[in-house]
C-alpha cells in the first residue's frame, strides 16, 4: 500500500507541473461560475470535514513523544500537524478540480460506466466516513454527556440529525452558497472566541501568538519530508486526502469563476491554510499551556464541527445523486429523503464496524488516476493536446447560480 501511495503522489505532483507548462495561463470557467471569495468559501468548507475542528488537540502530544515517534524529531507538533493539513497537499484537489473543469468536459473518461460506478461508490464511502468521525470524535470533545469514551444513543442521534440536515439541503444548489459562506464565517469566529479566551489582550498577546504561530516555519523548512508517507499514520492522512480529491475536483470545478490556472493553484494552496495555521496556532497554545477546554469551549468546537460535516455532506450528496441521476425531480422529496439518510446511516455503521477501511477509497481513487492518465494516452491524447480554453458553453454569469435548482 506505501508503494501504491508514493507512487499517486508522484504522479499527481508531475501531473501539476505538466498543468502548469502547459495550461497556465488558460482562464478556468466552470458551468456556475461564482466570485472567487465564494470560490474560496465552498472550496474550503466543501474540502474540509469535522477532522479539522477535532483531531488536533488528540494529535499534538502523539507528535511531540519522538521516543515513541522518532519520525517527527525533525519539526515541532505544530509543524507536523500543518503538514498533515495545509498547502501542499491542496494541490491534490487543484490537479481534479483543473481536470473536471478542462480535460474532462473533452475527454468524458468518467462518463465511462464502470468508472461513472467507481466514482460513486468513492463519494458515498468517503460521505459516510464524514459521519463516522464525527460520531468517533463526540465522546472525547463532550464527556460531559457521556462518560468521555463511550458512543451513547445521543451521539447517534447528533450524527443522524446532520445526516438529516445534509440530505434536505443538497436538494437544491442554491443552498451551496448560502452554507459554505456560513461556514466560513463561523469557523472565523470560532477561532476569535477560542484565541481571545486564550490570550490576554494586549502586546504580551499578540507576542504569545505570533511566537506559536512561527513555529508553522518548521514545515515550509522540512516541506519535503511531507510529500512522502512518515509512518502509517501519515499514510491513512495521505490516503484521506486522495479520497477526498477526486470529488472534490467533481464539485468545485463548476464553480471556477474565471481564475487562470496558477491563478487556481495558488488560491487553492494560500488561502485555504491561512485560517488552518491560526487555528492549529491557536490549538496548539492551548495543549502547550494545559488550557481547559470543557464547557462552552468545547460545544463551540462541536456546533462547528457538526456544520462542516452538514456542509461536506450537502456538496458529496448532491455530486453522487445527480452522477446517478437520483434527483429529487426523478425520485420525489420524501424517496429521495429516505433514500440517503439510509444509504449514508447504514454506511456510517459499516465504518464503525470497520468493516471499510478510508485507505482502501484512496487506493481506488490512485487506481482512478493512472487508468484515466492510460485512456487518455491510448484514445484523447490528441484531443487533451489540443485544449486551448475551458468548454465554450461555460460563460464568466455569476447570477447562474441564483437559479440553478
Amino acid at each position: 500500500m506505501t508503494l501504491w501511495l508514493s507512487a499517486g503522489i508522484i504522479f499527481t505532483l508531475l501531473a501539476i507541473a505538466l498543468i502548469l507548462f502547459k495550461w497556465g495561463n488558460l482562464q478556468c470557467v466552470g458551468v456556475t461560475p461564482v466570485k472567487t471569495f465564494t470560490f474560496i468559501a465552498i472550496l474550503f468548507t466543501s474540502g474540509l470535514d469535522v477532522g479539522l475542528i477535532m483531531f488536533p488537540l488528540t494529535e499534538f502530544a502523539g507528535y511531540a513523544d519522538i521516543k515513541a515517534s522518532p519520525e517527527y524529531a525533525f519539526a515541532n507538533p505544530l509543524a507536523i500537524e500543518f503538514g498533515f493539513w495545509g498547502f501542499l497537499i491542496w494541490g491534490f484537489y487543484f490537479l481534479t478540480c483543473f481536470y473536471f473543469c478542462v480535460i474532462e468536459p473533452k475527454v468524458k473518461f468518467f462518463e465511462i460506466p464502470w468508472v461513472k460506478l467507481i466514482n460513486n461508490v468513492i463519494i458515498i464511502g468517503t460521505c459516510a466516513f464524514t459521519a463516522y468521525l464525527l460520531l468517533t470524535n463526540l465522546p472525547w470533545y463532550l464527556p460531559e454527556v457521556g462518560d468521555g469514551s463511550s458512543i451513547i444513543p445521543s451521539f447517534y442521534l447528533v450524527v443522524l440529525a446532520a445526516i438529516c440536515f445534509a440530505v434536505y439541503s443538497s436538494t437544491s444548489l442554491k443552498y451551496v452558497r448560502f452554507l459554505s459562506i456560513s461556514t466560513t464565517w463561523l469557523f472565523i469566529g470560532l477561532i476569535a472566541f477560542m484565541w481571545a479566551s486564550a490570550f490576554v489582550f494586549g502586546d504580551s498577546a499578540m507576542s504569545s501568538f505570533a511566537n506559536k504561530f512561527a513555529l508553522l516555519g518548521d514545515y515550509f523548512v522540512n516541506i519535503n519530508q511531507f510529500v512522502l508517507p512518515l509512518n502509517d499514520y501519515h499514510e491513512f492522512y495521505l490516503f484521506w486526502w486522495f479520497a477526498w480529491s477526486i470529488m472534490i475536483g467533481q464539485f468545485t470545478s463548476r464553480f471556477v469563476g474565471g481564475l487562470k490556472t496558477y491563478q487556481v493553484l495558488a488560491a487553492m494552496l494560500v488561502f485555504p491554510s491561512i485560517p488552518i495555521a491560526v487555528w492549529f496556532s491557536v490549538l496548539y497554545h492551548y495543549h502547550e499551556a494545559g488550557i481547559p477546554t470543557e464547557g462552552i469551549k468545547n460545544f463551540a468546537m462541536v456546533f462547528v464541527g457538526v456544520v462542516f460535516v452538514i456542509n461536506s455532506l450537502d456538496s458529496l450528496i448532491r455530486l453522487y445523486t445527480d452522477n446517478l441521476n437520483l434527483t429529487v425531480k426523478r425520485l420525489g422529496m420524501r424517496n429521495y429523503m429516505i433514500f440517503n439518510i439510509v444509504a449514508l446511516s447504514l454506511l456510517t455503521l459499516l465504518f464503525k464496524l470497520e468493516f471499510l477501511q478510508i485507505q482502501w477509497v484512496g487506493a481506488l481513487v490512485i487506481g482512478l488516476f493512472f487508468s484515466c492518465v492510460i485512456y487518455i494516452g491510448y484514445n484523447k491524447l490528441k484531443t487533451v493536446s489540443q485544449i486551448d480554453s475551458s468548454p465554450k458553453d461555460n460563460k464568466i454569469d455569476y447570477s447562474k447560480i441564483e437559479t440553478a435548482s
